[in-house]
């Protein structure tokens, strides 16, 4: 069934996404929300492209939605933040195809109950491809504090939670095999389609005033480290093969490759990194469950693996050649 009109397919936003939130005042329908924002707030935004962050050819409807939302709520997870509302641009063959859109937005509003945000408006364009814009907002956790970058000192343990490499794996498989990956690396395309993220790490670790700050990873460890240190220091990687997850060993040994320097150059993965001093990194390591230590910040500029220079870069959105 075909949608004839913009209040269609407004009713069909409607059908998903409740308006009631203890922070709106007016929501959706005039021409602005009206929001009661905190004193102090966090704010980000996110664009997703088909045949640019995504294929259609093996991403469900329901998969574009949950990740277009799920990669907006990781950087606000990454400032150690709690999420709270969010606007959504939408363009697209919005007409045609109501099933697609209708799986889209469920997508999408299930992942917002998951992470307790509410949609209070955006814009609608058509266009041939289908495009999200999503604005973001949070505000700091009950006794947490925005977490920022640039505040390593030489010597501390850099550090994080969730998957390395594993989203990698997903996408290298799924472009190469289409969705006949599934069969071979289920954890892999699970966590390139709907990343799992870290929440509960994020609150508690922005409690923690012995945690010098946060980052959420979605270029890989490779590219974010440099962007999350302070000016001048470099990384030393101790990653170890008995850490990665089981899907990235077997995607690395059908490949050939080295799978430490696969997990590094990364992508996508949306994990948390972070990093504390080494005297305290025992503490925050049985404070909260499933922190695994990658590196360690050293006063010599560059990146290295167990003290090698490490020459390949990861991704970058500016070239073509980078995953």
């Amino acid at each position: 069934m075909a949608l004839a009109s913009e209040d269609d397919f407004l009713a069909l936003i409607q059908k998903h996404f409740p308006e009631s939130s203890g922070h709106v005042q007016l929501g959706r329908g005039d021409d602005c929300a009206v929001l009661n924002f905190p004193p102090t707030a966090c704010m980000s935004v996110d664009i997703f492209l088909e045949d640019i962050h995504f294929r259609r050819s093996y991403f469900s409807p329901r998969d574009i939605g949950y990740k277009a939302l799920a990669v907006n709520v990781s950087d606000i997870y990454g400032m150690g933040a709690k999420p709270l509302g969010f606007c959504l641009g939408l363009s697209g063959p919005l007409h045609k195809d109501e099933p697609y859109w209708d799986d889209l937005l469920a997508g999408m509003s299930a992942f917002a109950r998951e992470a307790g945000v509410v949609l209070v408006g955006g814009d609608l364009s058509r266009s041939d491809k289908t495009g999200l814009c999503i604005t973001i907002w949070g505000e700091e956790y009950p006794d947490g504090r925005f977490m920022r970058r640039g505040n390593t000192q030489v010597g501390d343990v850099l550090f994080v939670a969730g998957d390395i490499g594993l989203a990698r794996a997903g996408l290298l498989s799924l472009e190469k095999e289409g969705n006949g990956a599934v069969q071979k690396y289920p954890d892999a395309v699970r966590a390139h389609l709907r990343p799992r993220l870290s929440p509960d790490a994020a609150r508690d670790l922005s409690c923690m005033s012995a945690v010098r700050g946060l980052m959420d990873v979605s270029d890989g460890l490779v590219r974010d480290v440099p962007r999350f240190m302070a000016q001048g220091q470099g990384a030393d990687f101790c990653l170890a093969e008995s850490a990665l997850s089981g899907d990235v060993l077997r995607y690395c040994k059908n490949r050939q490759c080295d799978p430490v320097e696969f997990a590094l150059l990364g992508g996508e993965d949306y994990s948390l990194l972070g990093a504390c001093s080494p005297g305290v990194w025992e503490d925050v390591k049985q404070s909260i469950s499933g922190l695994l230590q990658v590196g360690v910040v050293t006063e010599i500029p560059g990146l290295y693996i167990k003290g090698k220079p490490m020459e390949r870069q990861g991704f970058d959105h500016f070239t073509e050649t980078s995953k």
